[in-house]
């Protein structure tokens, strides 16, 4: 039992020492020895916080509010006074007597009072009688046929209406949420009333009570954040910290909504990069020129898939795809594309199963993968970034920071492919690569299971710098005003605004302060992890 004990100690210690000794663990130890790799990360870490908490952090809608909300109105009509006047009238037949300018007037007068409002009404109407009589006037003088009798009559009613209410509780911004999903929507009283207008019983707002988008009539025309600004007694907005812009909008709202879309923008478009990236790279690292045999049948029938399907997706679907991206369904569109790929590659991989029977159909041959994926990375390579955003764009109706981030995913994957081809040139000749093969196990579980887990440490890399050039790229469209929606605030859009007015200097300090923070921050950590990525560095 001691003996025991002492052993599973033993082991356990081992563990730990070869953990501490690991690949990562000492990686992990060579970056934090560059402190601006460091704070760099502790940064990325702040501003992916305000990123994930944009919508707690400024807007106009209360994190908590109570509100007094109506519930049931009983109207009661009381009759105070009727106030009668009678004048008679004789007219001839001929002569009018109505008159419909005066036949109605109204006068409302509405008293609150805590829960019941008192509404009076004076309502004058004028009603006329006829009465038939024969007066016999001298010859001169026409014969009268009828008497007019006009009654002017006053009523004064006195409406009086109980109102019925309670306090409710709301959580506005996690119920947006629901809304925006179409779960849930929103009562009249939230539609007619802005959320800044309305008289709360008890609310918490976040730090800035402004969203990106709203906009303070009392403070547009460029308001300073050090300057005299204006707010009612009874207002619910506070200071504008970083000023406003030309129509009032918050510079603080946009800079924190602003830093929501970089990091959308640069998380998103990598991820494509990556995914495409990695596909391609391992096929070409781990295949190379000579590994990857396919039957003659099996290569001709994916060739003409390929062309099928790209003719059935691009060509005669053509106006489909277009109408689709026009409209702003993009992710509709590239589920399209992919669907009809898919089918066809599956229905000509189906088709060689009974024709590879035939021995010439049948006969194997070598394809050089390699050298088809990097003559496809160096065409890539050779389409500028920004022409290709402006070609795609032009043919788009309703712009979407969407196709800002597919277009620059499915362009910055080259880097990334470059990377984990030449890692898994060296890996594919290690020994558990080839007792993996000895095995028996296929290339796809080696390829996922084995070769990309250890190739993925340059990729990072890759990742850290592509990032940054996202964020940069998307901060460029935006303030030319390309591909990016006017109603949505980026550190590109704000910056923009800065040409409107020279002497408004907080426009162009804070959003260009921020996309140079962010960029530089993203550069360091890319950095960092070169340096420890490298084993000539390590001591």
């Amino acid at each position: 039992m001691l003996f025991g004990k002492k052993r599973t100690d033993q082991i356990a210690k081992a563990i730990e020492e070869a953990d501490e000794n690991g690949y990562w663990a000492i990686v992990r130890k060579q970056f934090y020895k560059n402190r601006l790799a460091v704070w760099s990360l502790r940064l990325f870490y702040g501003v992916f916080f305000i990123a994930l908490m944009a919508d707690f952090i400024a807007n106009e809608r209360p994190i908590y509010c109570i509100l007094n909300v109506e519930t049931q109105r009983d109207t009661t009509d009381v009759k105070l006074d009727t106030l009668i006047e009678i004048d008679t009238i004789l007219l001839n037949n001929d002569d009018k007597f109505y008159d419909s300018q005066n036949t109605n007037k109204t006068l409302d007068q509405q008293v609150e009072v805590p829960n019941r409002y008192i509404l009076k009404h004076e309502l004058k109407k004028i009603a006329y009688v006829e009465i038939e009589d024969s007066i016999q006037k001298s010859q001169s003088n026409k014969l009268m046929s009828r008497k007019i009798i006009k009654y002017d009559t006053l009523f004064i009613n006195t409406s009086v209406i109980s109102v019925d209410s309670t306090k409710l509780s709301y959580f506005p911004i996690f119920k947006q949420y629901f809304v925006d999903l179409g779960l849930l929507s929103w009562d009249e009283i939230f539609v007619s009333t802005k959320w800044l207008e309305h008289k709360y019983e008890f609310a918490i707002f976040p730090p800035i009570t402004y969203s990106s988008t709203t906009r303070d009539a009392r403070n547009n025309k460029f308001k300073s954040p050090f300057g005299p600004q204006e707010f009612p007694e009874d207002s619910n907005g506070g200071w504008h910290f970083l000023g406003t812009e030309r129509i009032g909008q918050d510079v603080a709202a946009g800079m924190i909504h602003g830093t929501r879309t970089a990091m959308l923008v640069g998380v998103v478009a990598m991820s494509i990069a990556t995914f495409i990236g990695l596909f391609f790279g391992a096929l070409s690292g781990y295949f190379g020129d000579e590994r990857l045999k396919a039957s003659r049948i099996r290569i001709l029938l994916n060739l003409l898939a390929f062309i099928m399907a790209f003719f059935f997706s691009f060509i005669s679907n053509g106006y489909i795809i277009s109408d689709m991206i026009g409209a702003g369904n993009l992710f509709s569109a590239i589920c399209v594309i992919i669907a009809w790929f898919m089918l066809v590659f599956f229905i000509a991989n189906l088709l060689t199963i009974p024709l590879q029977k035939i021995p010439f159909l049948g006969k194997k041959v070598t394809v050089a993968v390699d050298i088809i994926i990097m003559r496809l990375i160096e065409v890539v390579n050779s389409i500028p970034l920004l022409i290709l955003i402006l070609a795609i764009v032009a043919i788009i109706e309703k712009p979407s920071v969407l196709f800002v981030m597919v277009i620059i995913g499915s362009v910055m994957w080259t880097p990334i492919a470059k990377f984990i081809r030449a890692e898994l040139l060296r890996i594919r000749r290690l020994e558990y690569i080839e007792a993996a093969q000895a095995f028996g196990y296929s290339n796809f579980r080696i390829i996922m299971r084995h070769a990309i887990p250890n190739a993925l440490a340059p990729v990072f890399i890759a990742i850290a710098f592509g990032v940054a050039s996202a964020i940069l790229t998307e901060a460029f469209l935006s303030f030319i005003g390309v591909g990016i929606p006017d109603d949505q605030v980026t550190w590109g859009s704000l910056l923009r605004l800065s040409r409107d007015k020279f002497s408004a200097w907080w426009l162009a300090v804070f959003p260009g302060f921020a996309i140079f923070i962010t960029v530089t921050m993203f550069n360091l950590i890319g950095e960092g992890l070169t340096d420890a990525l490298d084993p000539r560095l390590r001591e």
